[in-house]
């Protein structure tokens, strides 16, 4: 045995070209820190199993990761619910809205078509009120001329008359309107 322990260090002492070699160095190779996880391991580890531990810390993670896709799933059902409340109510806004639309028009065309009512009615009593302001004043016009022509005639007639007149044939007019009266008296 001698042999072979002093046939390790005369190779590990012996330069390689390439760098090649057996490291003896205990404290260099980790074979300590390797000897004492194994002996804690062993030590520790005595009642339970490497594969139990996995399997038990594999089945936590499974439940977790289950968990998690459950509350996932519990909250897309929640969010898929408040997403088709939310449809409702935009249709049900969106008919009331289109009802309003359609009731604002309507009531538009009818305040359109009373105030076209009011205004014709409105257009029709004024030109009924200016006809009839031009028949007074035409009226009234002809009522002026009527009376300068009147007034005219008589003091055209006073004048011709007076022209005419003397005083014979005027007394003489006289008589024959009093001789006329009285034979009219008469005959009553």
């Amino acid at each position: 045995m001698k042999n072979v322990t002093h046939s390790f260090v005369f190779l590990a002492h012996w330069p390689f070209a390439g760098s090649f070699g057996l490291n003896t160095d205990i404290l260099a190779t980790n074979l300590i820190n390797l000897t004492v996880v194994v002996g804690v391991l062993i030590f520790f580890g005595k009642g339970v199993c490497a594969s139990c531990l996995l399997k038990d810390l594999l089945d936590n993670r499974k439940q977790r990761i289950l968990s998690t896709i459950r509350n996932s799933e519990e909250l897309r059902r929640g969010t898929l619910e408040q997403l088709e409340k939310a449809r409702i109510r935009l249709q049900k806004v969106e008919l009331e809205a289109d009802e309003y639309r359609m009731n604002g028009y309507s009531e538009i065309e009818r305040e359109k078509a009373n105030l076209i009512n009011a205004t014709s009615i409105s257009l029709e009593q004024l030109e009924k009120s200016k006809n009839e302001t031009l028949y007074f004043e035409k009226q009234r016009a002809m009522n002026q001329v009527r009376q300068r022509v009147f007034q005219q005639a008589v003091q055209g007639a006073l004048g011709t008359l007076n022209s005419c007149l003397n005083t014979e044939l005027h007394f003489r007019t006289i008589r024959a309107n009093i001789g006329i009266l009285g034979a009219i008296e008469w005959k009553r």
